[in-house]
């Protein structure tokens, strides 16, 4: 953690125009530290929060230049919070907080290592979240991470995102680095349909990052293509659009079993605790080598579709003993300040670990336990969506243009 508690400049500084960064990820002069976004954060003085990812090895003293609507700009002092989960990388998400009063009124912000004049005519982040809204445009928004590599998996992203309509999503945001030639057609259908918000993350440009999780093991400058990045990104992004926000990746849908749909599930859990803010949700591995026995849902029609049915997949593994079961989350984002992977790092009103046979998540893939046949569990919960999910995977598929009418 750096601190610098000094004003820099007593007066406003004229900035003749002001130049908006036109990429969701912007080099900091002078550094080696990157811009990601800014936004007000009411519940701290309402403060500017600037997500970045900083070069730990590297720290020196940053300051924030903000900018009202008459592009009159101020450089004053920052505090630099790197969070605490960098799992051994170089470059990790922070933090950098503007110290300073009454920036509610601010539009635009950067941030510099210098602090004189000379910086204003850098590129500036729009500030975002400037306003508190009660009233939300989505009630439930899923936040997938990263899309990288060729990543093709159609099918099982299809009844994915099908899955979480009828279970009352309305909004789907991923951070797309790239991904295979199928799925890209996926991606811009839903985008026409309204449902899915696609942030462009061109990490590679920037820094190597890493395809894995373990420093030692993967090497690389990032976690996992800046994960932690853009998972607290997400919940800025729509801490005053959506209620509730569900971290998870993309193979994993957050399955309610004592409920029909998301809404039901969070009205009785929050109705139980009122002040909770983060409620942790179970994994559990359906492993794709193991399929149902019937072969009723080995449909034709998705012959020719790249990837993983979840619906032949209905065998469960029992959670290992002794060995962690990572978990995700549902949360408020406006309770929420630093979030991880599986748990969050600082929260409002604490969380809640929801019972495994109220809500899990169902995570079709390849087996943790390979050696499993007989002590696999039978679970049919996606087989309960078949009328409407069935056609309106095949409806998709074929609006989309990766199935093609049969001539």
């Amino acid at each position: 953690m750096a601190r610098h508690p000094y004003y820099i400049t007593a007066a406003f500084i004229k900035s003749q125009k002001l130049e908006e960064a036109s990429c969701s990820i912007t080099p900091i002069k002078d550094s080696k530290h990157f811009m990601v976004s800014a936004f007000i954060d009411h519940r701290l003085d309402s403060t500017i929060r600037v997500i970045n990812i900083i070069n730990r090895d590297s720290l020196q003293p940053l300051y924030c230049v903000y900018c009202n609507i008459e592009n009159y700009c101020k450089i004053v002092s920052t505090d630099v919070q790197i969070h605490s989960d960098h799992f051994g990388f170089p470059f990790h998400v922070s933090d950098v907080i503007c110290e300073d009063k009454h920036l509610q009124n601010a539009t635009h912000v950067l941030i510099s290592t210098d602090k004189g004049s000379s910086n204003l005519k850098m590129k500036y982040l729009p500030i975002k979240n400037r306003y508190t809204i009660e009233t939300f445009k989505f009630n439930f928004t899923v936040c997938i991470s990263n899309l990288f590599g060729n990543y093709n998996n159609v099918l099982q992203f299809v009844q994915t995102i099908e899955m979480y309509k009828l279970l009352g999503i309305q909004r789907v945001v991923i951070y797309k680095t790239s991904c295979g030639p199928d799925l890209e057609k996926l991606l811009q259908h839903y985008e026409r349909e309204g449902i899915l918000e696609i942030v462009s993350w061109p990490i590679n440009q920037f820094l190597n990052p890493s395809s894995g999780w373990n420093f030692k093991e993967h090497k690389g400058d990032l976690h996992y293509y800046g994960q932690l990045t853009t998972l607290n990104e997400c919940i800025y992004r729509h801490m005053y659009q959506s209620k509730y926000v569900l971290l998870n990746d993309i193979d994993e849908i957050i399955m309610p079993y004592k409920h029909a749909n998301l809404p039901s599930l969070m009205e009785d859990l929050q109705s139980k605790h009122p002040n909770v803010g983060v409620f942790i949700i179970e994994n559990h591995i359906f492993p794709k080598t193991q399929f149902e026995d019937s072969g009723k849902y080995k449909r034709p029609e998705w012959n020719d579709v790249p990837g993983v049915n979840i619906m032949e997949h209905i065998y469960r593994e029992p959670n290992p003993n002794n060995v962690y079961n990572p978990t995700k989350m549902i949360v408020d984002p406006r309770k929420v300040e630093q979030t991880s992977v599986h748990v969050p790092l600082k929260s409002i009103g604490g969380d809640y670990r929801v019972p495994f046979h109220v809500c899990r998540i169902i995570h079709v893939r390849v087996p943790l336990q390979g050696h499993l046949t007989k002590e696999l569990t039978l679970d049919t919960r996606v087989w309960d969506f078949e009328q409407e999910l069935v056609p309106n995977v095949d409806q998709t598929l074929k609006l989309s243009g990766v199935l093609r009418p049969h001539s």
